[in-house]
């Protein structure tokens, strides 16, 4: 199984912030007082982030409630159903880098609105790059299914080890797992796109 590596640094950097969306992950109405603080922070983000995906394309099979990979085996009703009758899958998982934790991190004693927003701003970018790897296989296919993580209904946490290892995620882009199942950078995310 071949794993591809696609930076999209050059199409997200020209891909501005949305700042409502970033408003709404840090679960803010508007921001209201301080619009020129989330501005700025804005700025700050725009220079710290990278946009990396590793993928690979590979066969599945769906029986019952039990979907099949060649690399693991999960029965799981919500991604059986999500994946319906593909025969392949895109395995894949994206980052934004360490920059956006370490301005986390620095504002958190000494400006926690300034962290919070950086919270939001990281999950916007994310997100944001998740959406164009996902038109990318959409563009490439002709069409594709939503994509599915593990943590998702019933699509156990657990599985994601089995990601890591298919995509040595560390090697390709810098992503980690720990015991606990979280990643780092934590702006990262895995998923699953039928095809």
């Amino acid at each position: 199984m071949i794993v591809k590596v696609k930076d999209y640094g050059a199409v997200m950097k020209s891909a501005p912030i949305n700042k409502n969306e970033a408003i709404r992950y840090c679960q803010a109405k508007n921001s209201g007082g301080f619009s020129e603080i989330f501005d700025e922070c804005i700025k700050e983000a725009a220079s710290q982030a990278v946009y990396k995906v590793c993928y690979a394309e590979t066969s599945v099979s769906i029986t019952d409630h039990t979907v099949s990979f060649p690399f693991f085996e999960v029965k799981s009703k919500d991604l059986a159903k999500n994946l319906g009758d593909c025969k392949s899958a895109i395995v894949f998982c994206a980052t934004i880098g360490i920059g956006i934790d370490r301005l986390i991190k620095k504002y958190s004693a000494v400006s926690p609105v300034r962290s919070l927003i950086f919270q939001g701003i990281g999950t916007e970018r994310i997100e944001a790059l998740c959406d164009a790897f996902c038109k990318d296989i959409m563009a490439e296919y002709g069409s594709a299914k939503p994509r599915f993580s593990p943590g998702y209904g019933d699509f156990e946490l657990g599985f994601q080890s089995e990601i890591f290892n298919l995509l040595q995620c560390g090697k390709n882009i810098g992503v980690t797992l720990n015991e606990s199942l979280i990643m780092s950078p934590t702006k990262s995310v895995t998923a699953i796109i039928g095809v």
